[in-house]
C-alpha cells in the first residue's frame, strides 16, 4: 500500500489571477479526500492523513473508480443540502465523523455524497506529479470511470464568469490553477489560488472570553426586533495585540452578569456577558445550520447603532 501523502494547497486570494494559462473549477466546500488504489483495494486518506474509508462505502465498492490497475487521486467529498441543492460542509462532516457501521449504511442513502476527482498524482505505476496540470488532466480524463458517486470537476477559461456564478448562488468560491504547473506534495504556492466569496456585517458585541487576563475572542449578535441573537465567537481578524488590550479596558464598565443573548451562545461557560454597546464589522463565508458565522474575522470596530446591525444583513442572494 501506499504511504499517504499531503496534497497540494492553493494559496488565497482576493483578486483572480491574470493570463492565459489559467484556468478556473468550483471550489466545492467538501472534504478533500485523496484515493489510493494499490491492486488490493481502494483506500481514502484525507488531507491530515486520517483514514476515512469506512465512512464513504460506496465510493470504495465496487472498485471501479478508475480504468487502470493502481492510482492516486485528489479531490473533495462533497454531499448536497437536501433542502438547498447546494454542497453543504455540515453534511458531509456527518458522514466524516461517523464511525458505528449501522449508522453508516443508513447514511449511505440519507446523506449521498459524491466524489468531484480533479487531478490524478501517480497512474498505472508512474508517478506522475511532475507533469504539468494539463497533462495530468488529459490522464485523468482518459482513465477516471464516471459514475453517479464518482464525478471529474471541470474546467472554465473564464474566471470572472465561473465567481459571478458562485455568487449567485451563494457557493463557496473558485480554485484557479496554473495548467503549466507540476503537482508540488505537501506544498502550497501560488501556482494554486483560492478565492473565497465573503460576506460582510456589522453586529454587537454581547460577550468577551479572556486569555492571561486579555480579551482573545468577542461573541457577536445582531437585533432581530427587539431580540439580540447571537451569531458567533470571532477570534481572528485584522486587530493586534494593542487592539486586544484597549478592547479589553473598554469592556471593563460594561460588564453584566447576565447574558444579553436571546439564545444560547456557544461556550457560555467561559464568556465574560457585557452590555451591546461596542460595534465591530465582521467578514464572513456563509451561515452554518445552526446560524452561527461560518469562518468570521473580525475587520475593524464600528460606531453603529441596532438600527444597523439587524438581522436581515444575514439574508443575502435571496
Amino acid at each position: 500500500m501506499f504511504n499517504p501523502v499531503v496534497p497540494f494547497e492553493p494559496v488565497s486570494r482576493e483578486v483572480i489571477p491574470a493570463g492565459e494559462n489559467w484556468i478556473a473549477q468550483i471550489k466545492w466546500d467538501g472534504v478533500r479526500m485523496l484515493a489510493y488504489e494499490d491492486g488490493h483495494g481502494i483506500q481514502l486518506i484525507n488531507r491530515r492523513l486520517h483514514n476515512r474509508t469506512a465512512q464513504y462505502p460506496e465510493l470504495v465498492l465496487p472498485r471501479n473508480l478508475c480504468s487502470v490497475h493502481s492510482y492516486i487521486l485528489d479531490g473533495e467529498v462533497i454531499a448536497l443540502d437536501p433542502d438547498t441543492g447546494k454542497p453543504s460542509f455540515y453534511h458531509v462532516l456527518r458522514r466524516d465523523r461517523m464511525t458505528r457501521p449501522d449508522g453508516i449504511a443508513q447514511a449511505v442513502n440519507q446523506i449521498p455524497v459524491t466524489y468531484m476527482v480533479f487531478d490524478i498524482l501517480f497512474c498505472d505505476g508512474v508517478w506522475v506529479t511532475d507533469q504539468s496540470l494539463a497533462n495530468r488532466q488529459r490522464l485523468l480524463h482518459q482513465v477516471l470511470n464516471p459514475a453517479p458517486h464518482v464525478q471529474e470537476v471541470t474546467n472554465t477559461s473564464d474566471a470572472d464568469a465561473l465567481l459571478t456564478v458562485m455568487r449567485q448562488h451563494q457557493m463557496e468560491g473558485i480554485v484557479c490553477k496554473d495548467l503549466s504547473s507540476t503537482y508540488g506534495i505537501n506544498g502550497k504556492d501560488s501556482r494554486w489560488q483560492k478565492v473565497k466569496i465573503m460576506h460582510d456585517l456589522y453586529a454587537m458585541i454581547g460577550g468577551v472570553t479572556y486569555r492571561s487576563g486579555i480579551v482573545n475572542a468577542i461573541a457577536v449578535g445582531v437585533y432581530d426586533g427587539p431580540n439580540f441573537v447571537y451569531i458567533g465567537h470571532v477570534g481572528t481578524g485584522k486587530l493586534n495585540s494593542d487592539t486586544w488590550r484597549e478592547l479589553t479596558e473598554k469592556v471593563k464598565p460594561l460588564i453584566r452578569k447576565d447574558r444579553p443573548f436571546h439564545n444560547e451562545p456557544e461556550r457560555s461557560a467561559e464568556t465574560t456577558w457585557i452590555e451591546p454597546r461596542i460595534g465591530v464589522k465582521v467578514q464572513f463565508m456563509e451561515l452554518t445550520h445552526h446560524r452561527t458565522l461560518r469562518h468570521p474575522s473580525i475587520q475593524t470596530f464600528a460606531s453603529v447603532t441596532p438600527e444597523e446591525c439587524q438581522v436581515s444583513q444575514l439574508i443575502f442572494g435571496q
